[in-house]
């Protein structure tokens, strides 16, 4: 094997590698060179694209962590209320815990692109690229698929600003227009609702233009008792007051009543009748177990009372009068004397008799 000083005489023999050789050595030279002149640059803008998204990856982390156990505060205190006596009537703990969820979810969602997105900014300007073009090419992106997919922005847009408005949760009972029932799952996108006879709806929130709560604030329980109109409407405003008061002593009526049963007065008064209104103010999505309870204890009192309660088809021993004996008697007929006029013009013409002198007709 030749040793590397004998290879000089070779590459001087042959012009095409010692040129060869020559710019090997220059390129070499630069690159150490331009290694050796810029290693600290790239060292700094390494280090400082690496703190950049650190910094950005734990601010994340303490934002969500935080963010999570802010909701878990939330959950706890909606279960210390749902344990109270009457936890299981004013406060809804999963509706509570759903909701908390929801806004939890939506807040973590935002905190993240905000972080994240800040950071890659700072990244791409790290790296001396000019964002002005991006961005308006990432504008016009969003644009696009904005208006293709509008009606899941606006489901999403829709479903935050209910759940952080608090229009409705789940439990409540509502009419949405398109449907209406018992609110099983509130979502960003669908809020899903139970039907009186146990179907499922699936809602969009951008298709939901009004809402009608029938589980907020308080609600109405309405009475009408037909009665007869020989009735003292003093004595069934004081049986009625007793039911009221023997109604607010117990349970869960106590509860369930948020105010006096009433009696508001006569709502219609005919001949054969007239409609006592009676009233109570209640908890919400409560007022139909009222108005059934009212109507059975005021139809025991009344019977008791000896109050007649008027309704559905009348008694006949009551209302109806009593037979006329000359109605299934006919009307007296002309025709029912033989001797008269009417039935001697009826009577059929004898024929006449034989050998007799009358007219005869001849051919």
């Amino acid at each position: 094997m030749p040793r590397p000083a004998a290879l000089l005489p070779l590459a001087a023999d042959n012009p095409d590698a010692s040129e060869t050789i020559r710019e090997t050595h220059e390129n070499v030279t630069n690159a150490a060179s331009f290694i050796e002149e810029n290693w600290a640059g790239w060292l700094y803008l390494g280090l400082r694209i690496l703190l950049i998204l650190v910094i950005a990856f734990a601010l994340r982390s303490v934002v969500r962590k935080s963010l999570t156990k802010l909701i878990t505060r939330m959950n706890r205190g909606a279960a210390a209320v749902e344990g109270t006596a009457l936890g299981g009537l004013l406060v809804n703990a999963e509706r509570r815990r759903q909701r908390s969820e929801a806004i939890g979810s939506v807040l973590r969602s935002v905190a993240s692109f905000l972080i994240l997105g800040t950071a890659g900014l700072m990244v791409l300007g790290a790296l001396d690229i000019n964002l002005g073009p991006l961005l308006a090419s990432a504008g016009v992106a969003g644009v696009a698929i904005g208006f293709g997919a509008r009606n899941l922005v606006t489901d999403f847009l829709s479903g935050v600003f209910m759940i952080l408005e608090d229009q409705y949760g789940v439990g409540d009972k509502i009419d949405a227009g398109v449907a209406s029932g018992e609110v099983v799952e509130v979502g960003l996108r669908v809020t899903k609702l139970r039907g009186d006879n146990g179907e499922i709806w699936y809602v969009r929130n951008g298709e939901i233009k009004r809402i009608g709560n029938l589980s907020q604030g308080w609600a109405t329980a309405g009475v009408a008792v037909q009665v007869k109109p020989t009735e003292s409407l003093s004595r069934i405003r004081e049986v009625v007051q007793v039911i009221a008061d023997t109604l607010a002593k117990e349970s869960p009526w106590d509860e369930r009543l948020w105010g006096p049963v009433e009696v508001l007065g006569l709502d219609e008064v005919l001949l054969a009748s007239m409609t006592v209104k009676v009233s109570a103010k209640t908890m919400p999505g409560q007022q139909f177990a009222v108005e059934r309870e009212l109507r059975w204890r005021i139809k025991d009192a009344f019977d008791a009372a000896g109050i007649g309660i008027v309704g559905g088809a009348p008694a006949a021993d009551e209302d109806e009068a009593p037979a006329d004996p000359a109605a299934a008697v006919d009307a007296p007929s002309a025709l029912a004397n033989p001797t008269s006029p009417q039935s001697l013009a009826t009577a059929p013409i004898p024929p006449p008799a034989a050998g007799g002198t009358g007219p005869r007709i001849t051919k």
